[in-house]
């Protein structure tokens, strides 16, 4: 079910990008900023560590630069995929010019508001993943929360699997311990 769906999503996104190359056609544009501005977000969000600004601009630096290129695309992979590569290569870009400035923005509502304690849960893993090291973020986010492969992860942020692997490796190891010391501060608080 999931084949067919990718594959229905793929020929949409075909037809919509054909037709606002071939006409720039503003209403099929509008259509594919609708369909995956909401997923690069999301990506983008987690990328810059919860800097909503960050990711706010990442994203709309991502679409000037597909629509720059989107007649080179080539169908190898889906559109997302292609724009996720873009968001990814941004936010490596915006890390080397901030260099070493890391500001972390957790809006409240990335929190559920049904349950405190799940709240405060939520809260602490945004945060831990938020404060690992770019690379470690990167490859968990698009791992784990993406679904990306190893061997995807590896084409998109230009490093060997085995180094997808291991970064993965060390970044959940990290997140553990993270979760494991507010586990025992929120403890302590009770």
């Amino acid at each position: 079910m999931k084949i067919i769906s990718r594959y229905l999503a793929n020929l949409t996104d075909r037809r919509l990008v054909g037709k606002f190359l071939a006409q720039w056609d503003e209403q099929s544009f509008h259509h594919l900023y609708h369909r995956h501005t909401p997923a690069l977000y999301q990506l983008t969000l987690r990328l810059a560590g919860w800097n909503v600004h960050d990711a706010e601009d990442v994203v709309q630096e991502v679409w000037i630069k597909a629509v720059e290129k989107l007649e080179a695309f080539r169908w190898e992979s889906s559109l997302r995929t292609y724009l996720c590569g873009i968001a990814i290569n941004c936010c490596r870009e915006l890390s080397r010019r901030r260099s070493g400035q890391h500001e972390t923005v957790l809006p409240e509502e990335i929190a559920p508001a049904a349950s405190k304690i799940g709240a405060l849960e939520r809260i602490d893993l945004e945060q831990a993943i938020a404060s690992l090291p770019n690379g470690y973020r990167q490859v968990l986010v698009l791992h784990d929360v993406e679904g990306y492969t190893h061997e995807e992860i590896s084409r998109m942020l230009d490093i060997e699997a085995g180094t997808s692997k291991s970064q993965l490796s060390h970044a959940r190891s990290s997140v553990r311990e993270s979760l494991h010391g507010t586990t025992i501060k929120n403890v302590d608080r009770t």
